[in-house]
């Protein structure tokens, strides 16, 4: 096992119980994609498709100013 990821490992033992379980998730993701296997959406995930999807046939989105808004804040 790579030494930073045993280290990782360990550390996250003291993390809170929903941090454990998003580590988890992503672990998940990787072995799926190692395998070949297909992704299943988590419950939040599908719920957050969902709400998408309704905003988009809503006609719910974001301005070009929004959208510039957004990405200059997370720049850089």
């Amino acid at each position: 096992m790579v030494i930073a990821l045993k280290a990782l490992i360990e550390r996250a033992q003291t993390w809170p119980e929903e941090a454990q379980e998003e580590l988890a998730q992503v672990a998940r993701e990787i072995e799926a994609g190692i395998a070949g296997g297909t992704y299943r959406a988590s419950p939040a995930e599908l719920a957050g498709i969902d709400r998408g999807l309704r905003d988009a046939e809503a006609g719910k989105f974001a301005s070009e100013d929004e959208v510039e808004a957004v990405f200059s804040k997370h720049r850089r």
